[in-house]
């Protein structure tokens, strides 16, 4: 009996002994207690995006489909669309509400929120021409205003196979694309004397160049929705060429753009409406279109920069290259959303800029108050060539400037890379 206890521990021992050599294995999960034997049945692929389970912790530092509570795309998106569906028309409809309309309306598109897509078609809808609120539409020649037919161009895309289809939205859209490419009339004001103005409608820019760097994604986005809206070449063609025009001008060695060709500072939003602008326009692109290497260069360029000047805490600066500069949301958003897209499309090497992506939009996310108001929103701010007039802008909560761009980062984070 003695012997075949002592048989028997010496054959644990050595099994012991041998598993311990093994390296480690994730223990397997635990059957459930009560749950009956089923049939065997065969393996059903799972459709793209859906998941039989998501941990609660991202299963890497650059993971954009895992969040923390309140931090998911789909809740903050959600929350900031129905605010800005809710919101009263103001005196005017300026750029800030067209870039929160088009986000607003991306968004209801991506999450099949067809309530909240006709709410804010309803909404845009007394300002057509003979509503009630016509008199809101903007006037001048100007790219800030120009912008404004980005939402007809969308809700003419978004409706073009519903019964309520209204061609009165295309029309209106393409008036505003078509104009900024006229020349400029002699009794409207130009950024430029009208000798440089001609020479530069010569060469094939829009007579509201003016060479700032927010013009990329006032001017960008409304011809790109031109061209999404009608399939016409030469709205994408003309896009192209102006943005080179400014890469050219504005982007500096250390990839970043000054916020005009006289204005030597790397203002936070400024760069942030480029960033923007050149994802978009990429989004768009063909891959063998004659600009794009040089704009994917010049996109390439910024983010990488981006990366050295992410803050600890996630967020970029309101001066982007003064780490003494407060954090500034608008410009954070912009900028997510510009990274987010690069690495969902590829552009951008995953493993590098996903987590900074990451990193930025839940930054973001912790800058949205109770209320659903983004906070620390840097003012409108014109160019000046000091620094302390940047530094010393307002903070604002609720601004548009900062609603709009984490509405495009949610649904960036929403959108396939394809």
């Amino acid at each position: 009996m003695k012997l075949q206890f002592h048989s028997l521990l010496c054959a644990s021992l050595l099994l012991a002994a041998a598993a311990s050599a093994q390296p480690p294995v994730a223990p397997a999960a635990p059957a459930p207690a009560t749950k009956p034997a089923q049939s065997q049945t065969p393996y059903t692929p799972l459709a793209p995006g859906e998941a039989d389970y998501k941990p609660t912790v991202p299963p890497w530092p650059g993971d954009l489909n895992v969040w923390p509570k309140g931090a998911s795309p789909q809740e903050v998106g959600k929350h900031l669309a129905d605010k800005f569906a809710a919101l009263p028309l103001g005196r005017g409809i300026s750029y800030p509400d067209i870039c929160t309309w088009y986000g607003a309306l991306t968004f209801a598109e991506l999450t099949h929120d067809d309530a909240l897509r006709d709410k804010l078609i309803t909404r845009f809808a007394t300002i057509l021409p003979g509503g009630p609120d016509a008199a809101k539409m903007p006037k001048r020649r100007h790219v800030d205003d120009s912008i404004f037919g980005v939402v007809p161009f969308e809700i003419a895309i978004l409706t073009k196979n519903l019964p309520t289809y209204d061609s009165r939205y295309l029309d209106l859209g393409k008036y505003w694309a078509d104009r900024q490419w006229e020349p400029m009339p002699a009794d409207m004001p130009a950024a430029f004397p009208p000798d440089e103005l001609a020479a530069m409608e010569k060469q094939g820019l829009s007579g509201e160049t003016r060479f700032w760097v927010d013009d990329m994604y006032m001017l960008t986005m409304l011809q790109l929705q031109a061209y999404r809206a009608t399939g016409d070449r030469k709205y994408l063609d003309r896009d192209a060429h102006e943005m080179v025009a400014y890469l050219d001008k504005l982007q500096q060695p250390n990839g970043l753009f000054y916020h005009a060709a006289d204005v030597h500072y790397f203002w936070g939003r400024g760069d942030g409406w480029f960033a923007a602008g050149m994802a978009e326009m990429l989004r768009t692109l063909p891959a063998d279109h004659p600009d794009r290497p040089r704009i994917l260069a010049g996109y390439k360029l910024m983010m990488a920069a981006l990366l050295k000047y992410q803050g600890p805490d996630g967020m970029w600066r309101e001066l982007i290259d003064d780490p003494a500069a407060w954090p500034e949301s608008s410009s954070s958003a912009m900028f997510s959303f510009a990274l987010i897209t690069g690495v969902k499309h590829g552009w951008l090497d995953a493993a590098t800029y996903a987590p900074a992506a990451r990193r930025g939009w839940i930054a973001v996310t912790g800058y949205i108050d109770q209320n659903y108001d983004v906070t620390q929103v840097c003012e409108g701010t014109n160019k000046f060539d000091n620094m302390q007039y940047y530094l010393d802008r307002h903070r604002q909560t609720g601004n548009l400037h900062g609603q709009a761009p984490v509405l495009w980062a949610a649904s960036a984070l929403l959108r396939d890379g394809e």
